[in-house]
C-alpha cells in the first residue's frame, strides 16, 4: 500500500467530526491470570500505564482461582476496587461481563455487571457470544432488555467478535443495528477476527467503525503457528486497524488483552509479563503517534 492509498484510508472518515479521537492505552489484568490480582495491578503500574481493564479470574496466593469480582458482589466491592486502582493512578476503563449473551438466564447478571460498573465508574462493560452460532433471538431480546439500564446507569456494553453471531465487526454492527440503542456498541477484536473467521480485520473494521467504542487489542499468527499473541507479534497490521477511528471526536481505549510472544511457553514468572506489559503500551503508543502524525497532513 503506498502512502496515497493508506491517507485516503484516514481521511475517509473525516466527514464524522474534525475532532481527534482520544485514546486510552490500557492493560488488561487477563495475562496476569496464574498470579494475584494485587501483583497484576502493582505490574501494570510500575510499567506506566495510567489505564487498567479487569480480567476474569486470578490465582491467589494461595493457588485458589478467585474472580477479579463476583457477578453476585455488591456494588459497593466494585466501588471499592476501582478506588484501589484509582489510588495506584490506574484508571479502570473496561470490566468483563463474564455471561455470554445467549444464554437464557444472561439478563440478570449483565443487569449486575451494570450496577458494578456504574458504581466503579467504569464506562465499558465487555461481553460476547459462544463461538458456535444460534439463538439468535435469545441473543438479541438479551442486550434489549439490558440497554436501557445500561444508558440510565452510563455504562456503555460492547460486543466483541467471538465468533458465531458475533464473528465479525460486520455482524456486530449489524446487532447494533437491530437493537437500536446507544448504549450498545462494538469493542473491535481483530486477533478475534483472524482467529475465528480466517478474515482480515482490515476491510471489516470498515464496515462497522463507527459503531466502535473500544478495541480488545490482541495480534493473531496463522504461521507458523496457529495462536493469539501481544501486538506486534502477529500479522494485523495496527496501522490500518486505528486509521478509520482517528477522528471520531470520542475517547477509546485500546485495552491490551494479550502480551504474549508467539511460538514460546507462557512466562512463568510476572516480570516477564511486565517486560510484555511495558513493550506492548509502547508498541501501541508508536502506532498513535505515527498515525497522529500523518493524520494532521491527511
Amino acid at each position: 500500500m503506498d502512502r496515497r492509498t493508506f491517507l485516503s484510508m484516514l481521511a475517509a472518515p473525516l466527514a464524522a467530526t474534525d475532532a481527534p479521537t482520544r485514546f486510552q492505552i490500557a492493560c488488561m489484568t487477563l495475562p496476569y491470570s496464574a498470579f494475584p490480582l494485587e501483583r497484576a495491578l502493582s505490574g501494570i503500574q510500575r510499567t506506566g500505564h495510567g489505564y487498567v481493564a479487569w480480567g476474569v479470574n486470578h490465582r491467589d496466593t494461595a493457588g485458589v482461582v478467585r474472580p477479579v469480582l463476583d457477578v453476585k458482589a455488591p456494588p459497593a466491592d466494585a466501588a471499592k476496587l476501582a478506588a484501589k486502582c484509582r489510588d495506584m493512578g490506574l484508571e479502570p476503563v473496561m470490566m468483563f461481563s463474564t455471561i455470554h449473551l445467549e444464554s437464557k438466564d444472561a439478563l440478570d447478571p449483565h443487569l449486575r455487571r451494570i450496577d458494578q460498573a456504574a458504581a466503579a465508574r467504569i464506562p465499558f462493560l465487555l461481553t460476547f457470544g459462544k463461538t458456535a452460532p444460534g439463538e439468535y433471538g435469545a441473543f438479541l431480546k438479551n442486550l434489549k432488555g439490558m440497554a436501557a439500564p445500561a444508558r440510565a446507569a452510563g455504562v456503555t456494553i460492547v460486543i466483541k467478535q467471538h465468533g458465531g453471531n458475533t464473528g465479525t465487526g460486520e455482524a456486530c454492527a449489524r446487532i447494533v443495528s437491530e437493537v437500536g440503542e446507544p448504549s450498545i456498541k462494538i469493542c473491535y477484536d481483530a486477533g478475534n477476527v483472524l482467529d475465528y473467521e480466517r478474515k482480515d480485520p482490515i476491510p471489516d473494521i470498515r464496515t462497522c467503525w463507527r459503531d466502535v467504542r473500544a478495541f480488545a487489542i490482541k495480534d493473531h499468527r496463522l504461521t507458523p503457528k496457529d495462536e493469539d499473541c501481544g501486538p506486534g507479534f502477529g500479522q494485523i497490521d495496527h496501522y490500518k486497524l486505528l486509521a478509520p477511528v482517528m477522528r471520531t471526536g470520542l475517547t477509546i481505549p485500546l485495552v491490551c488483552e494479550n502480551l504474549f510472544e508467539p511460538l514460546v511457553p507462557r512466562p512463568s514468572s510476572p516480570d516477564e509479563i511486565d517486560r510484555l506489559a511495558r513493550r506492548a503500551k509502547e508498541y501501541m503508543e508508536t502506532v498513535v503517534r505515527g498515525l497522529s502524525a500523518l493524520e494532521s497532513i491527511a
